[in-house]
């Protein structure tokens, strides 16, 4: 990575963003073990927070911090929230935005796809193990984000290798489709502040990504 785009600083704020957005993508706001992130976001001070978040521009986080706050308005014990999160990642019905990247980048748009398998290949060639259990699929958007903190942290060299490869191949497409699915302004918000954050890491780096056909 090129060292006068890529400082401390810079790895610091990449891992925040994982380690904020990634949990909310994958914890039931009601009986997961991200509670206090879910009420920490109902309770926020939306400028504040948008002054302060890093790759993107002021008024477009207050935007979508304002819908994930607008979400949580009646509690993180709301049974709105927490049926649209299983709508949107459980199941037991379609998802209408999978949360997997093979779902869009594999012809037979399946989960643990080529793309999930490259993915695995790589992280076993650099020394990185995979996070959750041998169920989850490596390429889910909360597991994909918590690892890009944890490579930010950990393995810094092997950041750009991995966004440009792997996550931002198909995270905005993704984002973009969750963002027409989510039935509520928590997970909007959520999809927006994500694809605005990783885009903007995007632009800190200052290289191109090469994006594959999608077939969903």
């Amino acid at each position: 990575m090129d060292t006068k785009l890529v400082d401390d600083v810079f790895l610091d704020q990449v891992a925040f963003i994982g380690e904020t957005l990634g949990p909310f993508y994958l914890e039931d706001p009601k009986l997961g073990c991200a509670s206090e992130a879910f009420a920490a976001i109902g309770s926020l001070d939306v400028d504040e927070t948008a002054a302060a978040w890093p790759f993107v521009e002021e008024s477009r986080a207050v935007t979508c911090l304002s819908k994930m706050k607008e979400g949580l308005s009646d509690g993180t014990d709301s049974e709105d929230l927490m049926w649209e999160f299983r709508r949107l990642f459980i199941g037991p019905e379609a998802k209408p935005a999978p949360p997997w990247g093979s779902v869009y980048t594999d012809r037979e748009c399946v989960v643990f796809g080529a793309s999930t398998l490259a993915l695995r290949r790589w992280m076993r060639e650099v020394g990185i193990k995979r996070l959750g259990d041998d169920n989850d699929p490596e390429d889910h958007i909360g597991l994909m984000l918590l690892l890009m903190a944890w490579i930010a942290r950990n393995k810094p060299e092997r950041l750009e290798e991995y966004l440009v490869g792997h996550l931002l191949t198909w995270s905005s497409h993704f984002l973009d489709e969750l963002v027409d699915a989510a039935g509520q302004p928590f997970y909007e918000g959520l999809a927006s502040l994500t694809k605005a954050s990783l885009e903007g890491v995007q632009h800190q780096l200052g290289r191109e990504v090469e994006y594959p056909r999608y077939y969903r």
